[in-house]
């Protein structure tokens, strides 16, 4: 077994974050146990008690909320129904456009439908940037080079008034949705119309196909704080701009756990019309989770699935769907989600492969920038969540005396007490200074670091 390692007093107040007097409290009230060495004054306390007593503290310490919930009044999520400022997201597919829907989210007001226009001068940025990607690359990796460099293009990103803000966020999506044409020209189309070609190998949509894809767009537009929500809210709870948001909000839906589950469903998919006894019996035997079935908010069905599902009656993938659903129907966390729609949207209407991601990354930028507008008006850096310490205890292996009375150099050292059974830690010099107590810092660098340290606390 290891030798147990002792603190002293001092090191445990520190530890714990108390004064010393509280130590001896603890002792009193038989939370800590001292030791008192016989060849040294004061008292010394195992690490192991020490930090089974600050584990104990952490554990018991209120949550702060800020990441545990938080208050919105864009999306509420029910077992039937989502709604976006208190709408049924059913009433409004039929009736509103993505565009008009978006502004919803951004402003609390319906009513505005004009659509998204990408500014010329962005437009041709980001446009020359996805033109020098190679080949193969995927949609969503377009998407995300258009909105970086046409952010690094626009100088007045900075702006915190809300109306710009809105107004930049209807950029962004346009100049996202424009740079992945083949010859984007910017028009004031519908974003669905202008989405279209890009992901059905240039071909233009039908009436029909445009009003699905819109729907669509609304359908994935915000679904409260999911995990990209989430990110691009402490993005701007940082006060960063509206193309760092999206872009940080980009970066997390790239998961296979999030953003990219409907390309996985969209595999099963195909493989289930191809054969659907083998396709189901391979993902059971891995006893992974079934790509495109249950969700972590949702008991028994997702209200979005419900509504693009309608847009594929009597599809061959509709079928297939049907059967996977009743194949899971003894597992009542396995039920069709909006990933699984997605992909059966896209492979029903011959899409790119990666089409419901890039469809997800479009739609949801508007719930990002409509989050983010909300974080604007919260308390600045206030997504600081605490960290459980798991690594070493701090100074076991330097600050440890030599074991048996031998001191670095090897040799017997009479002036320093040993004890083969009890070891302390000391605190008495930082790690790194030199034997003479001098800094090996610059004495500007150490003034600077010490201005530095009183200025920026607050944002580590």
């Amino acid at each position: 077994m290891p030798e147990e390692c002792f603190l002293t007093t001092s090191d445990v107040a520190k530890r714990l974050g108390v004064k010393p007097e509280t130590v001896y409290a603890y002792v009193s009230r038989g939370l800590l146990t001292n030791v008192r060495p016989g060849d040294r004054r004061g008292s010394l306390f195992a690490e192991s008690e020490v930090e089974a007593l600050a584990e104990r503290r952490r554990s018991n310490r209120r949550p702060t909320g800020v990441v545990e919930r938080t208050r919105t009044s864009l999306t509420l999520l029910t077992e039937n129904e989502v709604y976006y400022r208190g709408l049924p997201l059913s009433e409004l597919v039929a009736t509103e456009p993505f565009e008009a829907v978006a502004r919803l989210l951004w402003t609390g007001r319906l009513g505005d439908r004009e659509p998204f226009r990408a500014p010329r001068e962005l437009l041709d940025v980001a446009t020359r940037a996805v033109a020098t990607l190679p080949q193969g690359v995927r949609t969503t990796d377009r998407i995300r080079v258009a909105v970086v460099t046409a952010g690094a293009a626009d100088h007045l990103r900075h702006d915190p008034d809300p109306t710009a803000t809105t107004r930049r966020a209807a950029a962004i999506m346009a100049v996202a949705v424009d740079a992945l044409a083949e010859h984007p020209h910017g028009d004031e189309r519908g974003l669905g119309v202008r989405l279209w070609p890009s992901l059905a190998g240039g071909r233009d949509a039908t009436a029909d196909e445009a009003t699905a894809l819109t729907t669509l767009l609304t359908v994935m537009a915000d679904h409260d704080l999911a995990a990209s929500t989430l990110v691009a809210r402490v993005a701007a709870s940082t006060r960063a701009h509206p193309y760092a948001v999206v872009s940080a909000g980009l970066g997390a839906m790239d998961g296979e756990q999030h953003g990219s589950t409907s390309t996985l469903a969209r595999r099963l998919l195909l493989d289930a019309l191809d054969d659907p006894v083998a396709a189901l019996a391979e993902r059971l035997r891995g006893g992974a989770p079934i790509p495109g079935f249950g969700h972590r908010v949702y008991t028994a069905q997702d209200p979005r699935a419900n509504i693009i599902f309608a847009l594929l009656q009597d599809s061959p993938v509709l079928a297939t769907v049907d059967w996977l659903t009743e194949q899971l129907a003894d597992r009542p966390e396995h039920f069709p989600n909006a990933s699984l729609a997605l992909a059966a949207f896209a492979i029903h209407h011959g899409l790119v492969a990666d089409a419901g991601e890039s469809i997800f990354a479009i739609a949801r930028m508007a719930g990002w920038v409509a989050h983010a507008l909300e974080e604007y008006g919260e308390a600045t850096l206030r997504f600081r969540a605490e960290g459980l310490y798991r690594g070493p205890s701090p100074g076991r292996s330097r600050l440890a005396a030599p074991q048996s009375g031998t001191s670095a150099g090897g040799a017997d050292d009479p002036s320093k007490p040993s004890s083969p059974s009890l070891r302390a830690t000391s605190d008495s010099k930082p790690y790194g200074t030199p034997p003479n107590g001098q800094s090996r810092l610059p004495a500007r660098a150490v003034d600077s670091a010490e201005q530095g340290a009183k200025r920026g606390r607050a944002g580590g």
